[in-house]
């Protein structure tokens, strides 16, 4: 009986040591930050380039419609399910596809304050240029946009898939479980001219949730001592890692489609 609970110790101990590696592996610690990579950087780079000029386009926001919270068993949670800030990933992709070739992405979600900045820059030429030949130098003026995408994150689907499976003999058992969450964007592209809607995209994601345990439990010696242990460990994709290859995809998708409708063709 010894040799087995030393056998059942010595096994749990290697368990443990294997999934704190796998872990490490996963999400190393105490290593200095790094700079996010595109989740689709093939697809992006892959856009064949534009036959002509940059499209000026315009990003005024990129909400989340959802409303959806966090999942969580028990507890009312006041986080949301997706990011707040997904308009960052919007302008970005644009700025990346088909290798910073296809679109001039101009500032709108920081408006009021390119304005104010202006206007600043304006009242003190006014007043240290203003005994120059000509008069204080004049601002460029402000790139306009010949196209609006508009849209947002428009579903949290949770728990869209559950499984697992599990297995005990003698005392020792081991179980598997997994979770599949789904977010879904839209998103359209709008004429300023007109104020025509020229074409709208819809692109979802699918978000793995895995966690994977071993215990024993076990009375020894005829019953008097107990011996019990548990060890496991779970991985979660990042939900903001999801949000941003399903806006990626979906400006993909806008360049091929809009090729197809004819707004705008690839070079030969």
């Amino acid at each position: 009986m010894k040799a087995l609970l030393a056998v059942i110790l010595i096994s749990l101990l290697t368990g443990c040591a294997g999934m704190r590696e796998a872990y490490d592996a996963k999400v190393p610690i105490g290593e200095p930050p790094t700079t996010q990579r595109s989740p689709i950087p093939e697809m992006l780079a892959a856009v064949p380039p534009i036959d002509g000029k940059k499209i000026t386009i315009a990003v005024y926001g990129f909400s989340d419609k959802t409303g959806q919270r966090k999942p969580a068993d028990n507890i009312a949670n006041l986080s949301s399910a997706v990011t707040q800030g997904a308009e960052v990933w919007v302008i970005q992709g644009l700025q990346n596809v088909g290798n910073e070739g296809w679109f001039e992405v101009v500032e709108r979600i920081g408006m009021d304050n390119l304005i104010k900045e202006r206007q600043l820059i304006r009242n003190t030429r006014d007043v240290y240029e203003k005994e120059l030949e000509n008069g204080p130098t004049p601002l460029k003026p402000m790139l306009f946009a010949g196209l609006i995408l508009e849209g947002g994150i428009v579903g949290y689907d949770s728990n869209n898939v559950v499984g697992g499976v599990g297995a005990r003999y003698l005392g020792i058992g081991t179980t598997t479980e997994y979770r599949v969450d789904t977010v879904t964007v839209s998103m359209r592209l709008v004429s300023v001219s007109t104020g025509r809607v020229l074409m709208s995209i819809a692109t979802e994601k699918t978000i793995a949730s895995h966690r994977s345990g071993a215990d024993v439990f076990k009375f020894l010696d005829l019953g008097t001592r107990l011996v019990e242990s548990e060890a496991g460990y779970s991985v979660n994709e990042p939900v903001n890692y999801a949000v941003r290859a399903a806006i990626e995809a979906g400006i993909v998708e806008l360049v091929y489609e809009g090729e197809r409708k004819g707004l705008w063709k690839f070079r030969k």
